[in-house]
């Protein structure tokens, strides 16, 4: 696939990482880019300005280290609470703005932010047109997330997507559900070409993307200029590459060795451990690692007995003799025996770290 433009950023492929909140922090990020992610979006970053001091903020605002660009997610509900958002992330870095129009999270759409300003268009007209009018004397590009619609008898994607394009926002990802189904169901993507083909900017299909094959169906199936994927990349963050492969030569790649896949994730949690702290990054960090070994032979033992370790360095320890007894059965990562987990992007913090984690870490 060519390479894609934004601003002055030129992007390596057109492959993204989701912007999935309690997920794509700076370690995840930097692993996915690493492992042949194009491009990554930080989780949401609130419009509220009393908590832009907050650890949870400060810390998903970190990209200390971080190669460019660097994407920032913003969320609200306020125009001017939103364009002052971008202005201050931009003077902390940010190169790119993303508005955050798809997350499906109850605690997010209460406050009638995410995909519920889907239901709102002279709102959400607002709000882009405020935050790319602020991003513009910095010369930095604002993107959008959003879903189909509220609906499935109020799939309004197109309408808003030709609404943001007029307000100059660069480019529009399209998340194939609407925010009533959440992350149940199939994607669509009907939807996204309707899009791709109304609009003269690029638009990114994200949803269900979980292999190399689906990639390919989806990019022929909408004509989209790139592809978004975030749930699919817990715990194989190198699907990037194996995309990438496939699109250029048509083959697949053979899965890593185990013993890389070892050395990916243990470089990975020290790098999550700075952030977090010893104890929010062992906890924090549980979630990961079930993620990395679920569908493994003997991963869902080790998961369980992982959760009850204490430390960071117990948690190091105990991986890495796992993944060398697994090496001594199999040089490459057995093809796992669970699905995908579905590429829902802007995971909410509960249910994404619920599902994967004991309650201590959510």
């Amino acid at each position: 696939m060519p390479t894609l433009r934004l601003g002055t950023h030129s992007l390596p492929n057109r492959l993204f990482v989701a912007p999935m909140a309690g997920v794509t922090d700076r370690p995840f990020r930097q692993l996915c880019r690493r492992l042949g992610a194009g491009y990554a979006v930080s989780e949401m970053v609130t419009s509220r300005k009393d908590l832009w001091n907050s650890l949870k903020t400060s810390r998903r605002a970190n990209h200390d280290g971080e190669a460019g660009p660097i994407a920032v997610q913003i969320a609200g509900t306020d125009a001017p609470m939103m364009a002052e958002a971008a202005r201050y992330n931009i003077e902390r870095g940010a190169q790119i703005i993303d508005i955050n129009m798809g997350c499906p999270a109850k605690k997010v759409c209460t406050k009638w932010a995410g995909s519920a300003l889907m239901q709102d268009e002279p709102l959400a007209t607002e709000i882009m047109a405020a935050v790319v009018e602020a991003a513009a004397p910095f010369g930095v590009p604002v993107t959008l997330k959003m879903r189909t619609g509220w609906c499935e008898t109020e799939k309004n994607a197109q309408r808003l997507a030709l609404a943001a394009q007029d307000a100059g926002i660069a480019m529009v990802t399209v998340h194939g559900r609407t925010r009533e189904q959440g992350y149940k169901g199939l994607a669509e993507y009907d939807t996204v070409a309707s899009v791709k083909a109304a609009l003269q900017i690029p638009v990114v299909a994200n949803g269900d993307i979980d292999s190399p094959q689906k990639a390919k169906a989806v990019l022929d199936r909408t004509g989209a200029d790139a592809l978004m994927i975030g749930r699919a990349a817990q715990g194989r963050p190198w699907i990037f590459a194996e995309i990438d492969h496939f699109l250029r030569t048509g083959e697949a790649l053979p899965p890593p060795r185990v013993q890389d896949a070892s050395d990916w994730l243990i470089e990975h949690l020290h790098d999550h451990y700075s952030l977090y702290g010893a104890l929010a990054g062992m906890r924090s960090a549980r979630k990961h690692i079930g993620w990395a070994v679920r569908g493994l032979p003997g991963g869902e033992e080790f998961r369980q007995h992982m959760n009850l370790l204490e430390s960071c360095e117990a948690q190091v320890i105990a991986l890495r003799q796992w993944f060398a007894e697994l090496a001594d059965q199999h040089e490459r990562l057995p093809v796992s025996t669970l699905p995908l987990g579905d590429d829902g992007g802007d995971t909410d913090d509960a249910s994404s770290q619920k599902e994967h984690a004991p309650k201590a870490s959510a």
